[in-house]
């Protein structure tokens, strides 16, 4: 798929400069449709009787080939697909892959409470972003409808978050979907054999659902022509999850020619999200393959492979960390640097007489410095200078980190009126720059170690 250019999208517009969608000029409002900070309904002169031949070309033209799929109802949804490129330095990625947790029905009713808890208040914090878990499966593993629907009813009541409901027997889907309609959950899934009643239940309940064909690409196809030609417009794709031998080549080639023939070749019946079940590893009684960290090497290989939603089982948190931070990777905008904002900030409860230290606003490198420096048990203030969100070797190599640009920081923030020394501790790479920090600034300077972890041991020794 050819990008889109700000100029096709403004062909289309009234091109009045109205600003009643808070952009200054029709060519603003093209560029941020582009990037999904508005969306065609803020420009109100297209609501118009004679805007509507534009309107409906403008949104063929800025649909993504990757149909956006919402699982949930409320507050508490899980958006997946809705990509426009196959990789992410084309543009960037914009919905996250989904992660869902799951539980089934054998379970005893303490452990799947315990379970619940556990997935709800799971989070971690990296980088100054909150990681998080996404939402729930519930699988049928016994194949009774009555210990289904108690499943599906506990979960309901104890948990807010996203549902996919589980069992390739629509009898069971049925009962499961009964209790969590409100919630609007993903069906899986409608195979091959039971597609057409799978469908009326989509269609009954008004819910999205999984096209299963395991290894069958045709079948695949032929599965999403029947449930579009019923009138459903939200699917998930599932080509199976195979984690070893041959099938899991084979996999991994599908699912990437899944994401390839919808967006380069537009092949619009593949225009959907792709799932990937990871926790079937846990499930060969034969040959198992079993544990956590396998586990999250698949998970990252489909991932990696472009699925949109995964259905894991470990809560482990070291077998889970690398997930998120491989998705906080992925999905982060390859065009602007992760920063924090400058300005100065408190590590303790500093006074006059605490350390002044400074560093670059790229968030990796400043959440790195005061993690140590917390560490350290050592109050002080940290001088955040706006470097582009750039490191500080990079930004001092594309002249983002200079000596007038600390000396604008120190005064900008009044540093001088927290502090009655006039010492700025600077890192131990920005060193080749302390003379010229010294004659702009008029400040001592201190150059502290290279590596952070080693900043609590230098205090101790330097510091008086």
């Amino acid at each position: 798929m050819a990008k889109i250019s700000p100029l096709q999208i403004y062909r289309l517009l009234p091109g009045t400069n109205c600003r009643e969608c808070g952009e200054t000029t029709c060519m603003a409002f093209a560029s941020a449709l582009i990037e999904r900070k508005k969306i065609y309904e803020d420009c109100t002169q297209l609501k118009e009787k004679k805007y509507a031949e534009q309107r409906e070309k403008l949104i063929e033209l800025t649909t993504p080939p990757i149909k956006e799929v919402v699982i949930g109802a409320g507050e508490k949804t899980a958006a997946i697909g809705g990509e426009e490129v196959m990789y992410r330095h084309e543009l960037t990625y914009f919905n996250p892959t989904a992660f869902f947790l799951d539980v089934h029905d054998e379970m005893s009713e303490k452990e799947l409470n315990e379970r619940l808890e556990r997935i709800k208040k799971f989070n971690v914090t990296r980088i100054g972003q909150k990681l998080s878990l996404n939402g729930i499966a519930v699988r049928s593993k016994s194949n009774d409808a009555a210990k289904f629907g108690e499943a599906v009813l506990n979960v309901v009541e104890k948990c807010n978050l996203p549902l996919v409901i589980c069992s390739l027997n629509p009898e069971l889907l049925e009962v499961g979907l009964e209790i969590a309609a409100k919630k609007r959950p993903l069906i899986y899934a409608a195979t091959k054999e039971k597609w057409n009643e799978v469908a009326k239940l989509a269609l009954k309940y008004s819910c999205p659902v999984v096209a299963s064909s395991p290894g069958d690409m045709q079948v695949l196809i032929d599965l999403v022509q029947n449930l579009l030609g019923k009138g459903i417009r939200d699917i998930v794709l599932d080509i199976g999850s195979y984690p070893k031998g041959e099938k899991f080549y084979e996999m991994t080639e599908n699912l990437a020619m899944l994401r390839r023939l919808a967006i380069e070749n537009e092949v619009k019946v593949l225009g959907f999200p792709i799932l990937g079940v990871p926790c079937v590893i846990w499930m060969d009684e034969k040959e198992p393959v079993k544990g956590a960290m396998a586990e999250a090497t698949f998970a990252a290989v489909q991932m990696l492979r472009f699925c949109d939603m995964l259905i894991l089982h470990s809560l482990d948190i070291w077998a889970l960390l690398p997930l998120l931070t491989l998705r906080q990777n992925i999905y982060s905008d390859p065009r602007v640097p992760v920063s924090v904002q400058a300005g100065l900030n408190t590590i303790g409860k500093p006074d006059e007489n605490s350390p002044l230290l400074f560093t670059s606003n790229f968030a990796l490198t400043y959440y790195t410095v005061a993690g140590d420096l917390e560490s350290s048990k050592i109050s002080c203030y940290v001088l955040v200078v706006d470097t582009g969100g750039l490191a500080v070797e990079a930004s001092m190599a594309g002249s983002k980190l200079t000596a007038e640009g600390i000396k604008r920081a120190l005064e900008e923030t009044k540093a001088s009126e927290k502090v009655k020394h006039k010492k700025l501790i600077i890192p131990g790479r920005a060193a080749r720059i302390s003379g010229e920090i010294e004659d702009a600034t008029g400040w001592e300077v201190m150059v502290g170690p290279v590596d952070s972890s080693k900043i609590g041991a230098y205090l101790k020794e330097k510091w008086r």
